[in-house]
């Protein structure tokens, strides 16, 4: 439909859409037309034809929640603000799904219950994160502690680095948790061996590791669920 969305049919523009239907009614595009707000005046294109050339250009959602401001900025009408404004509206997205753990209340029961609280943060990313969740006596969660990113490696995942943060917390067991970007959770004979090394270190200090947990893209594996720890 030719023209700014002002010239559309009110039950067809996507806020009154919103407001008349539920935001349950409204396409990708459409929801990217009211995070844009505004259309390209010098081209007499509007917010949703932005949000339409954008899901066209990425493909997806999810593609555009992982491309950076400059990649977005390449559509034409799309600026360093708009650019800022998706980024942020689907990280927001992002936060809510992930179901974050609660530290200091959330117990710590199977390693799909980590997967499922951190799977949206580390999928997409495009380096390997190295984390480690320290836990209680009652297996609680006392702190998230992000050792390293990039690829593992026995001296960026060094003991030294991992327990510190656990000694100075007195806790009492700790959970290893890293990501895949290529989306296959398989363990590498890097990620077995810095897992022998962490669970005879975690013996020497008295800090049990539960579990080491990777996280591919729809998937993970757990040491304890193969046999591996």
């Amino acid at each position: 439909m030719a023209g700014g969305i002002k010239q559309w049919p009110e039950d067809e523009r996507p806020r009154e859409k919103l407001r008349q239907r539920g935001v349950e009614s409204l396409s990708d595009a459409e929801l990217l037309a009211l995070i844009l707000r505004t259309g390209d005046a010098a081209s007499g294109r509007s917010a949703l034809d932005l949000g339409r050339d954008l899901l066209a250009d990425f493909g997806s959602l999810r593609t555009l929640a992982h491309a950076s401001l400059t990649e977005i900025c390449r559509i034409k009408g799309t600026g360093p603000a708009k650019a800022s404004a998706i980024k942020a509206a689907l990280q927001l997205g992002k936060k809510l799904s992930a179901d974050r753990l609660l530290i200091g209340s959330d117990r710590f029961t199977s390693p799909a219950q980590v997967f499922n609280h951190y799977r949206h943060i580390m999928r997409d990313r495009r380096k390997e994160y190295f984390l480690t969740l320290l836990l209680d006596g009652k297996n609680r969660i006392v702190r998230e502690v992000q050792v390293s990113e990039g690829s593992l490696n026995q001296s960026i995942v060094h003991p030294r680095e991992v327990f510190n943060p656990a000694v100075r917390d007195s806790a009492a067991a700790m959970i290893l948790l890293h990501n895949h970007p290529s989306g296959d959770p398989t363990p590498s004979r890097e990620d077995r061996e810095i897992t022998r090394r962490l669970r005879e270190a975690g013996e020497l200090l008295g800090i049990k590791v539960l579990d080491h947990i990777i996280i591919g893209d729809e998937s993970y594996i757990s040491f304890v669920e193969q046999g591996l720890l």
